[in-house]
This record gives structure tokens, C-alpha cells and sequence, in this order.
């Protein structure tokens, strides 16, 4: 894997990554502020394709706008487009998962003529707050509030947040609490899990909940129109995204394939295999329908 910039439309420098991997292009929408090791199943070189991304503004070396409101869907959407461009691709499977879902979906409404199929992972097409807890039952006009509140909070108290989760020691036993806490679960390497977690604790979190707090006022989207192949893999136990919400967002769309996983949110983790079997069917699918389409 490497590392490079990427210059957005606003002047803003990205740093974007990419895997050497030999076949078809994939366009990863990450979660928001995570990283290539989240993702085991495709930075390896037997991944069977050759993956590109970036690091949202303001994380992971991505420089913050000048303009600190440049941080909405649209700002997102346009870096997806200029990681694109930069790569010197047109039309590829693109790739999403938790806010990462938005961003994909939200590019091939706008530019369907880049997206040639679209793979979505534990994530909702918008009202990204919304969908937090909905696995436990709480009523949607309770967990919305509830959560904007919790974010609120923490933004609040960033500096002392920093300054207690910038000193946690991070190893295999912290991996291995961090997996049997619910919020996320075992079946993922404690090493990878390690590495994800170390390099996540280190974010700005006053910067970190600003970002997510840009797009809370994002409405639930209508993917009726999408008529790229799509997956979409629901975790189970997701506390941040609703599966049945997300399950929803899809519901119309004929040409969907659903596939529910016994994971938490942290689905590329827990279940790499079954990102690398989907991904491997989806490029099959749409190999057969732009053949269809020339």
C-alpha cells in the first residue's frame, strides 16, 4: 500500500492511498476517519483487486479545509470524485461503509456514469444518527436526540477527551476488551484490531465529532434510480447503523443483493472472508452487465 496526495475541487489537500494489487479498480468510501488496516481482506495482494481511498479532511494527514464549514456531504462526494480523477479512473465498483455508505451512494445518484456497481457495508444512505441503536429498540424519536446529544458532548469536552484516550496503551488485551464489549465484537485478528484502534485514539476528537456532526441533518436518500448491480451486507448487532433501516433503503431496488452477517458495525474486521466473497461476486456481475452495456 502507498500513500499520496489528492487535491480537492476546493484547494484542499487529501491523502489519498492506494493497494498494488493487480485487477479491476475499487473506490473505497471509508468510515469516517479509518483506515486501510480496517480492511484485511483488501490490502493484501492476493485481494484480486486494486483498491483506492482516502483520509477524510482534517484526518490521518488530510488537511482541514481553510473553510471549516467545507465539510458537508457535497465536500465529501467531490473528494470521492477527485480520488477518482487522480487515479485516472472513470467507471469503477465503489465501495462504502458506515458514513462510507452515504458518500457511495450519494456518488453513483450524482455520477452514474463512474459507478459500475456499488457495495455497501453496515451503513444507512443517510440520517447517519439516526440509525444508532436501533438494534436495541429504541424508539427512533428518542436515539436521534440521544445521540446528537452524546456527540455534542464529547465535542464539548474535546480537549480532555484527547487527553485521556491519547494515553491509552494499546495492545493484543485492550484489542481483546474492546472485542467483548459489544460495541464490538470477537472474530477479528487482535492484531488487526490493535492497529485500527491504536491509530483511531489518536484523532483529534473535538475535529472528529465535527465531521460527524456535519452530516447529521443529511435526510434518509431514495435509491430508487441506482441501476448499477448492488450488495449490501447488514451486520446484525450494528449499535451505530440500523440494519432494518438500512435493509429499507434498498427495498425497491430490484436488482440488490442482501446479505445479513453475524457481526457488529465493525464488519470488514470481524468478517473479512465475506467482504472478499461479495466483492468477488459483485465484480462477476458487473463484468457480465458492462459487457452487456457495449
Amino acid at each position: 500500500m502507498r500513500e499520496h496526495d489528492v487535491w480537492a475541487a476546493d484547494g484542499t489537500r487529501l491523502r489519498g492511498w492506494c493497494t498494488e494489487s493487480d485487477g479491476p479498480v475499487v473506490l473505497l468510501c471509508p468510515g469516517l476517519g479509518t483506515i486501510p488496516e480496517a480492511w484485511p481482506a483488501l490490502v493484501l495482494p492476493s485481494s484480486g483487486v486494486r483498491v483506492v481511498s482516502w483520509y477524510h479532511r482534517g484526518t490521518m494527514g488530510s488537511e482541514r479545509p481553510v473553510d471549516a464549514t467545507r465539510i458537508t456531504l457535497d465536500d465529501h462526494v467531490a473528494d470521492a470524485v477527485a480520488v477518482l480523477d487522480a487515479a485516472g479512473v472513470r467507471r469503477c465498483v465503489v465501495m462504502g461503509w458506515s458514513v462510507g455508505v452515504m458518500v457511495a451512494t450519494e456518488v453513483a445518484r450524482r455520477y452514474p456514469e463512474r459507478v459500475s456497481g456499488l457495495l455497501l457495508a453496515a451503513g444507512v444512505p443517510g440520517d447517519p444518527f439516526g440509525g444508532v441503536l436501533g438494534v436495541l429498540g429504541i424508539p427512533a424519536a428518542v436515539r436521534r436526540p440521544l445521540a446528537i446529544g452524546a456527540a455534542m458532548a464529547v465535542r464539548a469536552a474535546g480537549p480532555l477527551v484527547d487527553a485521556v484516550v491519547h494515553r491509552v496503551p494499546v495492545n493484543r488485551v485492550t484489542a481483546a476488551l474492546v472485542q467483548h464489549s459489544g460495541f464490538m465484537l470477537p472474530g477479528a485478528d487482535p492484531a488487526d484490531v490493535a492497529r485500527a484502534v491504536r491509530r483511531f485514539l489518536g484523532h483529534d476528537w473535538r475535529w472528529y465529532v465535527t465531521l460527524a456532526l456535519a452530516l447529521a441533518d443529511v435526510p434518509p436518500q431514495d435509491l430508487v434510480g441506482i441501476t448499477c448491480p448492488v450488495t449490501v451486507l447488514l451486520a446484525r448487532y450494528d449499535l451505530i447503523a440500523d440494519p432494518k433501516l438500512a435493509a429499507k433503503s434498498v427495498a425497491r431496488l430490484p436488482q440488490a443483493r442482501v446479505r445479513v452477517v453475524p457481526t457488529s458495525h465493525f464488519l470488514p474486521l470481524e468478517a473479512p472472508e465475506v467482504i472478499a466473497e461479495e466483492l468477488q461476486l459483485l465484480v462477476d456481475r458487473v463484468t457480465v452487465v458492462e459487457r452487456a452495456r457495449r
